[in-house]
């Protein structure tokens, strides 16, 4: 029997434009794809392992074209819309208090303070209050799909795995949840909703 159910934030929540970064960089030398130093500064960054600042100054390097304040324009813009049919959703879950609640999300100290300007205060309070932990990586200083930071959330709340369901639009972090033992949905963007979850448990 599932008891408690963990979630992803990006694209279940709120709709990314993940392709974004690559779209913008390429006006500033940019190319198709992150580079391997790119993607190991954004995964220290969202573990929290080196500052807004630093992380900015450093990709100011690697595109020496662009501003600091075009960078973080450009790493904000993946986040868009968050429908309000999902929080309505998470909400009456909450309400309902058969499952204990979970938010676990790999993002960083720049795209939560944008993503309460989106929501606006009152709603991202809503959103939060839904769950009874939030979990964001750069806080933890731990990230997805390491198996280390779905260990640390069932120990941290006395989880058991088969308990527990997550869903993550990634399939690289469902799998390696599976692996714990947790049952997972890998959603698929664009083809299924959140609000679609009692249908999947």
């Amino acid at each position: 029997m599932i008891k408690n159910i963990i979630f992803d934030f990006g694209d279940v929540f709120i709709n990314l434009d993940k392709q974004i970064v690559y779209r913008e960089m390429k006006k500033f030398g940019g190319t198709a794809e992150l580079s391997p130093e790119i993607k190991t500064l954004n995964e220290t960054y969202e573990v929290g392992g080196i500052s807004s600042e630093a992380f900015v100054e450093k990709l100011g390097r690697v595109y020496p074209q662009a501003k600091s304040e075009e960078i973080t324009r450009i790493w904000n813009g993946m986040l868009l819309n968050f429908p309000d049919e999902r929080l309505e959703f998470i909400e009456s879950l909450a309400e309902e208090g058969k499952y204990r609640l979970f938010l676990l999300s790999n993002t960083n100290a720049l795209h939560i303070p944008h993503v309460e300007k989106i929501m606006g205060s009152k709603k991202f309070d809503r959103f939060k209050n839904s769950f009874e932990k939030f979990y964001l990586s750069h806080e933890i200083n731990f990230r997805k799909p390491n198996a280390e930071i779905y260990e640390f959330v069932l120990d941290e709340n006395g989880l058991k795995a088969e308990e527990t369901f997550f869903i993550d639009d990634t399939k690289e972090n469902t799998e390696a949840a599976e692996k714990l033992g947790i049952r997972c949905w890998n959603l698929q963007v664009g083809e299924e909703d959140i609000t679609q979850l009692k249908s999947k448990l």
